[in-house]
């Protein structure tokens, strides 16, 4: 296929994604938002209350997040690290792990991450918000929640696998011919000119 045929073809493709996402938009905002626990969170300040970690935002995002050992978690921790100052402008933003707060502090610090972390270890937000499976392990996601005066409700969620929406870089990936090619996010990269 030539180049302008195929770019044709997927110029025609995009727009009826961004038509799919739309429809997607809309029943997501039709949603009647959940109410969830005030749940009480692990931190390397002590214990935290789900609507404290807010501040002053009337929403929320909290990232399921599996934990250091996960390296597909931390590649898409790493991508909100360079979004975190854009996103708390909006809305407070926060990652959960099972990790206990000193493993989280010392991992943050070893991948320069700005935003705040909170341990749902010993609780069960991850369960009650979708983010357990039923052999026990975790999942990765997104859960957007709003504080009202009363209450605490959950206005939607996403769960992340590779492709998904929430990491761009597969998205890059897929512009070469061969795609990812069997690439797979690591923990650490052998730097140029230096062994494993």
């Amino acid at each position: 296929m030539r180049y302008a045929e195929g770019s044709r073809r997927l110029r025609a493709y995009r727009k009826r994604i961004a038509a799919l996402r739309k429809k997607m938009r809309d029943v997501q905002h039709r949603i009647e938002p959940e109410p969830v626990d005030d749940y009480t969170f692990s931190t390397a300040r002590g214990p935290k209350r789900l609507s404290e970690l807010f501040g002053a935002k009337r929403e929320l995002f909290v990232i399921h997040n599996m934990g250091s050992s996960c390296p597909y978690c931390t590649l898409w921790a790493d991508g909100y690290n360079g979004l975190y100052e854009h996103l708390r402008s909006r809305a407070a933003f926060v990652v959960s792990s099972p990790d206990p707060p000193p493993v989280q502090a010392r991992f943050a610090r070893s991948r320069g991450w700005r935003f705040p972390m909170v341990s749902h270890r010993g609780t069960t937000f991850a369960q009650d918000m979708g983010y357990r499976s039923r052999s026990g392990g975790w999942l990765p996601g997104i859960s957007a929640f709003r504080r009202e005066p009363n209450r605490i409700v959950r206005l939607s969620e996403a769960a992340w696998a590779p492709g998904d929406d929430f990491c761009s870089l597969w998205h890059v990936l897929d512009l070469l011919p061969e795609g990812p090619a069997g690439w797979q996010p690591r923990l650490r990269y052998r730097s140029p000119g230096r062994s494993r």
